[in-house]
């Protein structure tokens, strides 16, 4: 009998299936986006981020840039460039990426 090997278990575009994030690098699930529940990874893969804005958030403000799809251009989330605020720090160079828009891969 032959032994399937599965590789990691990743985050997909839901658009696309473009490989996006893997679930090792989830950090809190505890997240609110722009449409609902929302991931905060540590690393994101195969995306492009737009210009810096700042955000007034839940937590307050923020310097952040969308992140889309590097395949097809579908808006997953944004990246954290900065926080203003000391107990907000962890956040500055993670991701954002809305459950609504991820699917996951090798589960």
């Amino acid at each position: 009998m032959e032994e399937m090997i599965i590789g990691p278990r990743l985050y997909c575009c839901c658009n696309c299936r473009n490989h996006v994030s893997l679930h090792d690098d989830i950090i809190s699930k505890a997240f609110q986006g722009k449409n609902g529940r929302a991931f905060l990874f540590s690393h994101a893969m195969n995306v492009v981020t737009g210009p810096k804005e700042d955000r007034h958030l839940l937590t307050g403000l923020h310097t952040v840039a969308d992140v889309y799809c590097g395949d097809c251009r579908e808006v997953l989330g944004w990246k954290y460039e900065r926080a203003y605020e000391a107990s907000q720090k962890y956040k500055e160079g993670k991701f954002i990426l809305e459950k609504s828009k991820i699917v996951k891969e090798n589960w």
